[in-house]
Formats: structure tokens, C-alpha cells, sequence
């Protein structure tokens, strides 16, 4: 499954390189020699890019992390060029019936190049500003459950993915950006580590993610890229390490004043149901619960919970990736309450790939919640 999965994305993205190279080649023919370091300059960015992606921990961190940056910068780029020469394409068919532009429309193939990377390169550098500058949402909420005239700190992320492109020296800023906010709780909502837990190993990121601090505790769930490295096991016993709490399809009273409800991911399709999870729970109290996917919203609200937490969907990192997140899920980012239930989908602390929010924004969630 593995095998097959990589060699049609490997088939995919060779094609979409493929074709801005020689869209990009042809655009490029009035301008000389450049054409030839543009196709060049593309074959080793795509190998970069593959680089990144397969063998990135076959390499000295500084070196991995470089050549992570630059695949996955031209991961973006290929994307935007992609959409710029389609685009262009379209033109010169609809040109062929309406005769509206000389033949063959070198001139606009070739600033419709230029102009998409000056368009590309600045909101690259939005992007890059807004990753590296996360958010603080602030939401003040409040139970339906009798209340007991409390107020908890909850202090959330999800897709930090820790790894080598989110390294130590990053978890560190995470961590004061953490406690700067003075939280009573902690919850990483899935996806702490990237793809490998090994860089964490390496990096020893224990030390940074055991100097967390909230009386209440830490606690994290499994998301999707957990399961990517083989199991889930593993990321559990390292922030086990770290004093970290690890939710698997199981619940923890805190302070015999709430819960805290962790699922497993749905990558493993013999998770908990969530009405089994609950079982056992004391109805009167609140429910917060962790699921990294948000799917089937309905059922929290089913189940008397009072707040769910989720991410995955990192609100889609680039453009259009929101536009399409937003129409995939019930709810692909944001706050929303039915009947009595809240429901937040973070877009993530961290990121995969790319370092770039272009149309989103890398954030911290900051929740009051009144039980």
C-alpha cells in the first residue's frame, strides 16, 4: 500500500514538475541561455524536493533541514506556476477560435511567467512572516453542565511536527510562547511529531517539551502523521519521557472537576467508538475531548461533550488550499457551538512541508473555560 501510494504521488508531482519546466523553457525562449538554468535550476529542486521528503534524516541536521527548506519552497512555487501556465494554456485554446492575441501568445507566456513568481516570491515572504509569528486566539467560554464556578486555562496546539524542518531551537520559542500564556492545562491536539521520531531522539526535544508548565498537566493525543512512521507507540514513550500525558482512546478525571477525553486517530480504524469512551464518565460533569480529524462533529454533541479540540487541517497552509478545506469539512477551521457542545479547529502551531501561511496563520489557542 505504502509502495503504491508513493509511486502515483512520485508519477503526480513528476508530471506537475515536468510541465512548468517545460512551460517555464518555452516562456523563457526570448530571454537566451536562461531558459536552460531555469530547466536546470528545476531538476535539482525537484531532487531537493524529493530529497526532503524520503531521505532527510540520511544527512547531518543543518544539511537536512537546508535541503528540506529549499524542496519544499519550490513544492509551492511549482504549485502557483502550475495553476499560472494552465491558466495561460487555456487562453491560447480559447485564442485558436477567437483570434483575440497574436498566435501562440509568446509575449503573455512570458509575463504571466514573471508576474506569477513576483507574485508568488512576495506572498512567500508573507507566508514565511506569518509562520514564523504565531497567533494567539482567545476564546472565553462557557459549560451548560451544572455549574461549578470555575474557570480553566486551557492552553492548546495541534500539528506542531516536531521533526527536522520544526526543530529544536523552534520547540523552544513554542514552549516560552506556551507558558507566556500562563495556562492551568496543556493539549496538543495530534500530530506532535512529524513523520520520524527519531530528530526528536536526536535533538533530545524531551528537555524543551518536559520545561512545559501547567499545574493541571500536560496531555496530547495521536494524529495521522503519528501512525506515518510506522506506529504510534513510539511518539507515545518519548512524551511519556517528557512527563507528557498520552491520551489513546481513554480519559482522565482532572481534579475530579472535569475530563479530558483523548481518541485515538481515525487512521486506526479499530479506535473507540466515542459513546465507549465515555461509558464511564460522570454526566454532570464537563467533557473536553481531543480528536485530531474532525469528522462526524455530531457525535461529540451526542455524547455530552462540552468542548472538542481539534486540528489536521492546518486551514488548508496555502492558498487555495483554505478554500478547499473549508468545503471538505463541517467545520474546517475556527469556533463554532451546536446545541451545547464547542467545537474549535485549530490550524496549527507548527506545519508540514512548506514553511509558508499564505491565507492562513500558524496559532496558538488560548480557551477560558467557565464550568
Amino acid at each position: 500500500m505504502k509502495i503504491g501510494f508513493f509511486l502515483m504521488a512520485f508519477a503526480i508531482m513528476a508530471l506537475m514538475s515536468g510541465y512548468v519546466t517545460l512551460r517555464g523553457w518555452q516562456a523563457l525562449q526570448p530571454a537566451g541561455n536562461l531558459g536552460i538554468w531555469y530547466v536546470a535550476l528545476n531538476v535539482l529542486l525537484f531532487a531537493a524536493m524529493l530529497t526532503g521528503l524520503l531521505a532527510s534524516g540520511s544527512f547531518p541536521p543543518i544539511v537536512a533541514k537546508a535541503v528540506t527548506f529549499a524542496g519544499f519552497t519550490y513544492l509551492i512555487i511549482m504549485l502557483y506556476l502550475l495553476l499560472s501556465f494552465l491558466l495561460v494554456d487555456i487562453a491560447r485554446i480559447l485564442n485558436l477560435v477567437f483570434h483575440f492575441a497574436p498566435a501562440g501568445m509568446q509575449s503573455v507566456r512570458l509575463w504571466a511567467f514573471v508576474a506569477t513568481l513576483g507574485i508568488s516570491t512576495i506572498a512567500m515572504i508573507v507566508g514565511n512572516y506569518k509562520f514564523n509569528h504565531p497567533a494567539i486566539v482567545h476564546l472565553h467560554l462557557q459549560t451548560d453542565k451544572p455549574q461549578q464556578g470555575k474557570t480553566v486555562r486551557i492552553v492548546a496546539a495541534s500539528d506542531i511536527h516536531l521533526g527536522v524542518s520544526i526543530d529544536k531551537k523552534r520547540l523552544q520559542k513554542y514552549v516560552r510562547l506556551i507558558n507566556d500564556q500562563k495556562p492551568d492545562i496543556v493539549l496538543l491536539a495530534g500530530d506532535v511529531s512529524d513523520r520520524s521520531i527519531q530528530p526528536l531522539i536526536d535533538q533530545a526535544m524531551y528537555e524543551e517539551l518536559s520545561a512545559i508548565q501547567a499545574p493541571l498537566g500536560v496531555y496530547a493525543i495521536s494524529g495521522n502523521h503519528e501512525y506515518y512512521a510506522g506506529s504510534p507507540n513510539a511518539t507515545e514513550q518519548y512524551l511519556r519521557k517528557a512527563g507528557i500525558t498520552y491520551l489513546r482512546d481513554s480519559v482522565v478525571s482532572i481534579g475530579d472537576n472535569f475530563y479530558v477525553a483523548g481518541r485515538d486517530d481515525r487512521t486506526n480504524p479499530n479506535r473507540k467508538q466515542l459513546h465507549d469512551l465515555l461509558n464511564h464518565t460522570d454526566k454532570t460533569k464537563s467533557v473536553i475531548l481531543l480528536d485530531h480529524q474532525p469528522y462526524h462533529l455530531n457525535e461529540a454533541r451526542e455524547n455530552g461533550v462540552d468542548l472538542q479540540i481539534s486540528g489536521h487541517t492546518h486551514n488548508g497552509q496555502f492558498f487555495p488550499g483554505n478554500l478547499f478545506v473549508k468545503n471538505m469539512y463541517e467545520l474546517g477551521y475556527g469556533y463554532k457551538k451546536t446545541g451545547n457542545t464547542h467545537y474549535y479547529v485549530s490550524s496549527g502551531l507548527g506545519i508540514w512541508g512548506p514553511q509558508y501561511r499564505i491565507g492562513s496563520q500558524s496559532e496558538l489557542v488560548v480557551i477560558d473555560l467557565k464550568y
